[in-house]
């Protein structure tokens, strides 16, 4: 079968400072219909480059500087623009990485949707307008009609990707590029677009260029995976000898970045270092500053491909070297050459503690914004954002609250810090924080501190670091000023694997990953015994989120912390957290130890939400349970059991009343009418 898209030897750079930076340095695979070849790799590797490449939509810096693009036969690099755009959405499409920027704000669905009707299939008035309705029951949206005259802004994050989709596959492309398509998306969502990108790509026979750093959506998705670094394919393999049996040290490094229980109390595997800017690539192989078996050769000279089985090839000397000495060849991995984890490393802290007074109690916490309309904006209801929460958290410990977008898991954070008004009791050592006014509340603020989700967002780019991290310790009083504060915040950028030279440095002068260290840091400066983290590790690299979750963990283990910790990660949440508590629209449906509650989940909400979750393993693979509709809106929520109208289990008594506390085992509690209370 010949090949849907052949690129050879593609090169393209970005212009500054008068001259040409390589962003992608001869990169050469193939699609072929009803393929799926995943471009995998850490943020900066230059996957989403090497897409906006393949169908010339670089920015006005970017520049292709060698190679070849064949399309359906035709090389597409030489073709006129006035061509280009006839091949764009109709030969191949492209869903972009955001939808939320992607999307015309100020433009309808239909009209969006439209566009590419019109341009690609000469559709218009009426039979557009069939057709629109046809490709979005097509990546099911329900009620189609109404969504056609909804904008943007009025759709969820799962409904703004598939109206992207739509749009891609109103041209009926042959060829489908999707650039990171579920990142940041609830598991249930991304086990959506998953599954509808796989219907439709049979249906279709597209073939499929999937770029993401998601090792779990490559396992699901993926029949062949080329893994990028620095502007290079390093290794190339179908998807059974990838899992099966990785052998560039970047790509073994990725996998035991991975979090999962059977590494509690020890150290995730990080990569050190960062990927090479553009201006600053090294000689030779350009892993090899960060490659714990690099040689000299490695330095000097860039690796050819060496070939290990048929479609499994890898740039690598120290590969190469292993496989012409067959003595050497049970030495291959990587974890063999790295420094083993010292067996002194402590165990998560607070094993014990189970019993302890807990050092924050919460009963039945409550945020209800109230609806205004009409010209007096009187009160007609309220959206229950949190509507009843209770939970317990002990000293040294985590709890993990995990659940879909829109669950109140973020509103609850803000609202036990006083960040957002609030009914019920929260209590802090024993100690009642929701009457307390702005000034007796003061002196409790540097006891509960907050690590938001979007650390470039709320550090100020105005400040430097040390500015940052002093404001606070100014206005709670801590310690004393100068030398000593100074020498103090040192020590803290210390503690978060920061050098000191930091201080004098503003927030964009840093990766994502060492932002959140500063996010971090900035809670750490007032002494805290509760940190509340908001999503600290979505949208990270898994190397960058291996060195958050061991920072988080040791910091835990040297300062007796206390993390509620938000997420929608389970396997952050097997490697970190003590306990986990599942959010369905506002109220906890269970609750438990974590190794109970993930093992074996009691309420269908937590099993579908696992089911959802793609293992990185290929052997691991889950069958799924797909939960029918949207989540309901918090100001309707559904009479009886809010989880009954998608639940498959649902019984009469569902409907009719809200199911009380129930413990199916030991330790775990749950609200589900299938376990009676005792």
């Amino acid at each position: 079968m010949s090949d849907l898209l052949s690129v050879r030897g593609l090169k393209a750079g970005f212009l500054a400072g008068g001259r040409v930076l390589t962003a992608v340095d001869g990169v050469s695979f193939t699609v072929a219909p009803g393929e799926t070849f995943a471009l995998l790799g850490e943020s900066g590797c230059g996957k989403s480059a090497t897409a906006l490449a393949l169908l010339r939509l670089l920015p006005d810096a970017g520049r292709i500087l060698a190679g070849e693009v064949w399309l359906e036969g035709e090389e597409v690099l030489g073709l006129p623009e006035s061509a280009m755009r006839d091949r764009r959405g109709s030969a191949a499409a492209m869903i972009f990485q955001e939808p939320a920027t992607s999307l015309n704000p100020v433009l309808t669905v239909g009209r969006q949707i439209g566009e590419s009707l019109a341009r690609h299939r000469g559709l218009q008035g009426e039979a557009a307008r069939q057709e629109a309705l046809a490709l979005l029951a097509a990546v099911g949206i329900a009620d189609p009609a109404r969504r056609l005259e909804e904008y943007p802004f009025q759709l969820s994050g799962g409904m703004k990707q598939r109206v992207m989709i739509a749009i891609a596959l109103a041209g009926e492309p042959r060829l489908l590029i999707a650039d990171e398509p579920t990142t940041a998306l609830d598991v249930t969502i991304q086990a959506q677009i998953l599954d509808l990108l796989a219907k439709l790509q049979t249906e279709r026979a597209m073939g499929m260029l999937l770029i993401t750093h998601d090792l779990g959506v490559v396992a699901r998705s993926a029949h062949r995976v080329g893994v990028m670094y620095a502007g290079e394919i390093v290794e190339m393999a179908d998807r059974q000898s990838f899992f099966g049996c990785p052998r560039h040290p970047y790509t073994q490094k990725l996998f035991a970045a991975l979090p999962d229980l059977g590494q509690r109390g020890g150290q995730l595997a990080t990569i050190p270092g960062q990927v090479p800017g553009l201006a600053a690539m090294p000689a030779g192989c350009r892993f090899a500053p960060r490659c714990p078996v690099a040689m000299d050769r490695c330095r000097e000279q860039s690796p050819d491909w060496t070939e290990l089985a048929r479609g499994h090839r890898v740039r690598c000397h120290w590969v190469a070297g292993q496989v012409e000495s067959v003595a050497a060849e049970a030495a291959l991995s990587v974890a063999d050459a790295t420094p083993a984890v010292s067996p002194t490393v402590p165990a998560l802290s607070g094993g014990g503690q189970t019993r302890a007074a807990p050092l924050l109690q919460v009963s039945d916490l409550k945020v209800h914004f109230p609806i205004r309309k009409g010209l007096l904006k009187r009160t007609v209801g309220h959206v229950k954002a949190v509507d009843g929460v209770s939970l317990e958290l002990q000293r040294g410990r985590t709890l993990a609250l995990v659940g879909e977008s829109g669950c109140g898991k973020t509103t609850a954070g803000k609202a036990l810090l006083r960040l957002l008004p609030a009914t019920g009791s929260v209590q802090l050592e024993g100690k009642e924080l929701l009457p307390l006014s702005i000034g007796e509340l003061k002196p409790l603020r540097r006891r509960m501190q907050m690590v938001f989700q979007d650390p470039f967002a709320s550090l100020n780019p105005r400040l430097t670091v040390g500015e940052i991290l002093e404001e606070g310790v100014r206005a709670l009083q801590v310690g004393t000023p100068g030398q000593e504060r100074r020498q103090a915040l040192e020590a803290l950028l210390a503690s978060v694997g920061l050098p000191p030279e930091a201080l004098g440095r503003y927030p964009h002068e840093f990766s994502g990953g060492q932002r959140q260290r500063i996010a971090i840091a900035r809670a750490l400066a007032v002494q805290p015994e509760l940190l509340i983290c908001d999503e600290p590790t979505s949208a990270l690299d898994v190397s960058v989120q291996a060195q958050i979750l061991n920072l988080l963990r040791q910091l835990q283990d040297s300062l007796g912390l206390a993390y509620l910790f938000i997420t929608h990660n389970f396997a952050v949440v097997e490697y970190l957290a003590h306990e986990v508590a599942v959010m369905y629209l506002g109220r906890i449906v269970e609750q438990g130890p974590v190794a109970q509650v993930l093992e074996r989940p009691c309420h269908p909400y937590t099993r579908a939400l696992l089911s959802a979750v793609p293992e990185p393993r290929l052997e691991g693979q889950r069958e799924m349970i797909r939960l029918p509709g949207e989540t309901p809106s918090p100001a309707r929520p559904p009479a009886g059991c809010h989880f009954h109208p998608r639940c498959a289990q649902a019984m009469d008594v569902c409907r009719q009343a809200y199911p009380p506390l129930s413990h199916p085992e030991s330790g775990v509690q749950v609200r589900c009418h299938l376990y009676p209370p005792e």
